[in-house]
């Protein structure tokens, strides 16, 4: 009996530590490609476009994270070429930023 409850712990204690490791590895994986997106921005933007697409970043990162990846697929394609300015960027995020929409709230 304490033989396979020992046999039991051992295999445990092994499965954690596989997904320890398999853990470790996406992460290691993450930051890398991470590395890489912020290298190829900074690459294709201009000092001043990297800071508001930085801002747009904190209030809407889906949308931040969008346009990040469709510059990259421009770059990568070698449709852009020269740095994208501030100004540029701003065309970019007005054209895919969700509209605002008008509330009116009417009483009756």
């Amino acid at each position: 009996m304490d033989a396979e409850l020992e046999e039991l712990r051992r295999r445990k204690m092994a499965e954690l530590q596989h997904q320890r490791e398999q853990q470790a590895v996406a992460e290691e994986q993450t930051k890398q490609i991470e590395a890489s997106r912020q290298a190829i921005m900074r690459q294709i933007l201009t000092p001043e476009a990297r800071e508001r697409l930085g801002t747009v970043k904190i209030a809407y990162p889906d949308l931040a994270r969008s346009v990040e990846d469709q510059l990259i697929r421009l770059a990568q394609s070698g449709r852009i070429d020269r740095p994208v300015d501030d100004a540029t960027l701003r065309q970019i995020l007005r054209k895919v930023a969700p509209q605002k929409r008008e509330i009116s709230i009417e009483r009756k």
